[in-house]
């Protein structure tokens, strides 16, 4: 997507920053490591850190979200995903450049959520009124390192993404893929500047399955010498929202299991946003999930 209307200079200071960190020293990186973030669930974790399907990702990355003060209300709840961000004293621009990047990201988000509302009939402001009033948003930085010619595998295998949108940038460089309709894989062109939107679980709900969250993977170039950085953001549902089927979608047949990569059902559980968030990123987090 472009015209998207997000300022790229603020990319392009984050894409520094980003690097700066991943840069650093373990040790030195492991002081804001996700152990220290708590409930919310915030910080550094190394390369094999992160789970996909049950399987350790090739990647190390960043958890950021909305910046709360200890004192806000959710935080003192001890409400999960929420709370203060972890950020490293150097570089000291990484805060800044990722709480600008949130603030960007955020409004991209309500414009496409306007735009999806008025594909599917409804008002445009229908997802800020019912769902997005307050949403959900969490951002994350990737770093996908550079591996050996003889190795060749997956940075991240097979899934799908959780809530309502997301919105992907990148550096420009390769490595991203959807699956077709048809099973095949398609590569997604790593065009600059521009913001890769991939739809979510919960869409899917909502609409019975017209519109279906993007299975997708990140292929590992074999033999490269260079990082890939990429810096997904998640524009989903308020953490207490009920996700329904959108009203005059209800006729239609939902998704059933077997439509879907992890054969699991979007459809067959009930509660809120974040009790679905919730048991999604504790199989990405084992370790910390049992904390909670």
């Amino acid at each position: 997507m472009t015209g998207h209307g997000a300022d790229l200079g603020a990319l392009a200071d984050l894409d520094r920053a980003a690097r700066q960190f991943f840069a650093l020293p373990a040790a030195e990186k492991a002081a804001i490591a996700m152990a220290h973030g708590g409930r919310a669930w915030r910080g550094w974790f190394p390369e094999g850190g992160e789970l996909t399907a049950g399987r350790p990702d090739h990647k190390e990355g960043l958890y950021f979200g909305q910046e709360l003060a200890p004192t806000d209300p959710r935080v003192v709840a001890g409400r999960p995903l929420h709370g203060p961000n972890l950020f490293p004293a150097e570089p000291a621009s990484l805060r800044s450049s990722v709480l600008r990047w949130i603030d960007e990201m955020t409004a991209v988000g309500h414009r496409v959520a306007s735009g999806v509302a008025l594909g599917l009939g409804l008002r445009a402001d229908w997802f800020a009124q019912h769902l997005t009033t307050d949403p959900t948003t969490l951002f994350r930085i990737f770093r996908y390192p550079p591996r050996p010619p003889e190795e060749d595998g997956w940075g991240v295998a097979e899934h799908t993404d959780y809530g309502l949108l997301t919105l992907l940038a990148h550096d420009a460089t390769p490595g991203l893929q959807v699956r077709a309709t048809n099973g095949g894989w398609l590569d997604v062109p790593a065009v600059d500047g521009a913001l890769i939107v991939n739809l979510g679980d919960m869409l899917e709900r909502m609409t019975g399955g017209a519109y279906r969250s993007t299975p997708h993977r990140v292929r590992h170039a074999s033999g490269g010498t260079s990082d890939r950085l990429s810096f997904p953001f998640f524009f989903d549902p308020a953490w207490d929202a009920e996700i329904l089927p959108i009203p005059h979608m209800t006729d239609r047949p939902p998704t059933g299991p077997g439509d879907r990569w992890d054969g699991r059902s979007v459809h067959e559980w009930t509660g809120t946003y974040g009790d679905y968030l919730i048991a999604k990123v504790a199989q990405v987090f084992p370790g910390l999930a049992a904390e909670l």
